[in-house]
């Protein structure tokens, strides 16, 4: 934790999201809630720089005729809500009043009430539907005709234009291109490399491939497959794959997130029970097995098994290579590389396993950025909130720039291609980007 907490020196713990009770849909008594929280952010405002709800929220405040939470229109309570888009940062790294803090709060959580009882009384835009239903784009998209077409037209002005104004995708934000041939098509499973028995780091990897690099990356994936296979790791898919949910958890779509649930976990925890790892090469997908999903589903078992079993990849890598069973060979140096942390991994609290891996690699200069891109999933792509979504990341952008970098790189692939956009806006030379996967395996030569 890099930032000191005042008046709370526990490490933070988080409630379980009481997210099927009548309570918390009622607006009256999210109301109170949300002045009782707004109220002690306004005598704080320790997170200010973080993101644009909390300016939204000061500015209200200020311009109110009694420059006190009371002052604002509770309808304007939204305007914060639509400004977050759930990094988590605030209550794992700034905010000194989380729990056991008697004052007990959690802004991620109440905005997402907020998002969750905003879906229930008027139900989601049809962007948001369709921004957030990750597998019926990326299989309709994932047809070769269609997908050549759409990555075509997707840099067209007239296409952007309507864009914008059929689903309010902003014209310059950043789209994925679409691959024409899905992950777990392309890669077939491996399971006859060695495996290692004992109490050691476990010798075998399910993977969870994710809609983005399913569909849109698959290349990170076969990066991430080829590491394991040079490294002597078995590894298998899960029978059975839907979205992790994230995408609808942001949208506050709780019932549509238990029924990806439905799907996903009962497949995640037969392959832990058989002593596999789970792994996902999407920050954000990892965090919804490892908190959001833990969070909403405390009484379930298999919810909590997948929890215990689920890494990053480069965690899974660093305690491997602890127990002396990494091979740590490298054939090819990097030269320098800025890469940023997403906010989605330094919440989970593992530490800076990325970069402790890529700085063992020889004649490689790692320039690390912990701040937030601005991206945020479906955040940087509506047209809103786009130029937000740049002025957040613009440190990021000049920080990695300065560097003057061969390559930039992020966990996240979303914030990466977020990042290039900004660099590439703001400066003169775009560096290569590349997954740390992908810069891994190159250096494994491989």
């Amino acid at each position: 934790m890099s930032d000191k907490r005042e008046g709370n020196l526990e490490a933070p713990t988080r409630h379980a999201l009481d997210w099927k009770s009548e309570e918390f849909y009622d607006r009256d008594s999210l109301n109170a809630e949300m002045e009782r929280v707004f109220d002690i952010c306004h005598g704080c405002r320790r997170c200010l720089s973080l993101c644009q709800s909390f300016p939204t929220l000061f500015d209200l405040i200020d311009d109110s005729e009694t420059m006190e939470v009371d002052g604002v229109d509770k309808a304007d309570y939204k305007k914060v809500v639509d400004e977050c888009y759930l990094c988590d940062m605030c209550y794992m790294a700034k905010c000194p009043y989380v729990p056991p803090h008697q004052f007990n709060l959690d802004f991620p959580h109440l905005m997402l009430r907020a998002k969750a009882v905003e879906a229930k009384e008027n139900g989601l835009a049809m962007r948001d539907k369709v921004l957030s239903s990750t597998d019926m784009t990326g299989k309709l998209a994932g047809i070769p005709v269609i997908s050549e077409t759409i990555n075509t037209v997707n840099h067209w002005t007239p296409t952007r234009k309507v864009l914008s104004a059929t689903l309010g995708v902003d014209e310059e934000a950043w789209l994925p291109p679409f691959a024409s041939k899905k992950l777990r098509s392309k890669m077939k499973p491996n399971e006859t490399a060695s495996v290692v028995d004992g109490d050691r780091t476990q010798g075998k990897i399910a993977i969870f491939a994710t809609c983005y690099i399913n569909y849109n990356e698959p290349s990170i994936g076969e990066d991430l497959i080829a590491i394991l296979e040079h490294n002597d790791l078995p590894w298998t898919f899960a029978q059975k794959e839907v979205c992790c949910g994230m995408p609808k958890l942001e949208q506050g779509d709780l019932e549509a997130v238990e029924n990806l649930k439905r799907i996903n976990i009962p497949q995640l925890a037969k392959l832990a029970r058989e002593g596999y790892a789970l792994m996902s090469g999407v920050p954000s997908c990892t965090l919804m097995f490892k908190q959001e999903l833990p969070l909403m589903f405390p009484d379930d078992e298999d919810v909590q098994l997948v929890k215990e079993a689920f890494w990053d990849p480069f965690e899974y890598l660093i305690a491997r290579q602890k127990d002396g069973l990494l091979k740590a060979e490298f054939s090819q140096a990097l030269g320098k590389v800025a890469y940023h942390v997403p906010c989605h991994s330094r919440v989970q609290n593992v530490g800076k396993k990325t970069e402790e891996m890529l700085k063992q690699i020889p004649d490689t200069e790692i320039k690390t950025i912990e701040r937030c891109s601005g991206h945020a999933g479906t955040y940087g792509v509506k047209k809103e909130y786009h130029e937000n979504a740049m002025k957040i990341g613009k440190p990021v952008f000049r920080a990695m720039a300065q560097a003057e970098p061969d390559y930039i790189s992020s966990d996240c692939p979303l914030g990466a291609a977020h990042l290039a956009q900004g660099i590439e806006k703001n400066h003169d030379k775009t560096p290569e980007k590349a997954h740390p996967l992908s810069l891994l395996r190159k250096a494994y030569g491989i």
